[in-house]
């Protein structure tokens, strides 16, 4: 067997409402629903899911709890245009730019919170 990308993660939230709004105004994510009334997020090829805490939709891992997620997300906007939207959204950046090492390449990335203190990385790739 041989993996060949993520469709879609899965995130534990306290407020799926909040947690649409941040994601769309602040990463241009695009809201869906599918399965009823469930909610994702939808960005290039890749969704997230979104279950309520307490509400997990079963099978699920063993310690679903907001605010556990560490993701990097890669954008193609450069860093600047990145950091004065995040500015204008008043999100506040905990660290960053700093360069770290991605999946296929070095990155620079900023850090910042969604609302439910995960920590979400914004990173471009750096071609060397």
């Amino acid at each position: 067997m041989k993996i060949t990308c993520i469709d879609h993660l899965v995130l534990t939230v306290e407020d799926i409402d909040a947690t649409v709004a941040f994601y769309s105004r602040v990463l241009g994510m695009v809201p869906i629903s599918f399965a009823g009334e469930r909610m994702g997020l939808s960005f290039g090829a890749q969704k997230i899911n979104l279950h309520n805490a307490g509400g997990e939709i079963k099978p699920h891992c063993k310690n679903p709890v907001p605010g556990s997620t560490d993701i990097c997300f890669i954008t193609e906007t450069p860093m600047p245009l990145v950091m004065r939207h995040l500015a204008s959204c008043e999100v506040n950046i905990l660290a960053g730019p700093l360069q770290r090492q991605g999946a296929v390449g070095p990155l620079l990335s900023i850090y910042i919170l969604d609302p439910d203190s995960n920590l979400i990385e914004i990173a471009n790739r750096i071609n060397e």
